[in-house]
């Protein structure tokens, strides 16, 4: 894969909630879940790990990319900041479930929609396409976030 190439990405909660996101391939799954987090305007205030899983009991699920491998916690998990975006997504359709916050779980699907070139004078990585509101991180426990908006 060329030196300049970028992956665009699709991090959807659900069908109409989505940010697709255009990423270097050669960044690191940990800036690949900054840039998740970010477009959803949340903070980047919690564990999270990448998992070839998309349904289900994602954590037996291998290879499994988590931010406690930065630890030496991580069991037999790949570090999120050696593997490059290229490394774990070779090519388009492939798709995995970013898991943010251990505890609340936002389960993002990441799935590769194309591969792209990088161009001059342009910042990365940069959301290409927003679709639907995105919830609050901390929910009010009073107020029912509709899952429809």
């Amino acid at each position: 894969m060329a030196e300049a190439a970028t992956h665009i990405v699709r991090a959807a909660l659900r069908p109409k909630l989505y940010r697709d996101i255009e990423i270097p391939s050669d960044r690191s799954f940990y800036d690949l879940a900054e840039a998740i987090v970010r477009a959803y305007a949340f903070d980047l205030d919690h564990a999270f790990g990448f998992f070839p899983k998309l349904t289900g009991h994602i954590y037996d699920a291998k290879p499994r990319y988590e931010l406690f491998a930065e630890m030496g916690e991580g069991d037999d998990s790949l570090s999120v900041r050696k593997t490059t975006v290229a490394q774990a997504f070779p090519k388009v359709g492939k798709a995995m479930t970013f898991l943010f916050d251990y505890g609340d779980e936002w389960r993002f699907r990441v799935e590769v929609l194309a591969l792209g070139e990088r161009e001059p004078r342009k910042r990365y990585p940069r959301v290409v396409a927003s679709v639907g509101k995105a919830p609050p991180q901390y929910p009010d426990p009073d107020e029912d976030f509709d899952e429809e908006d």
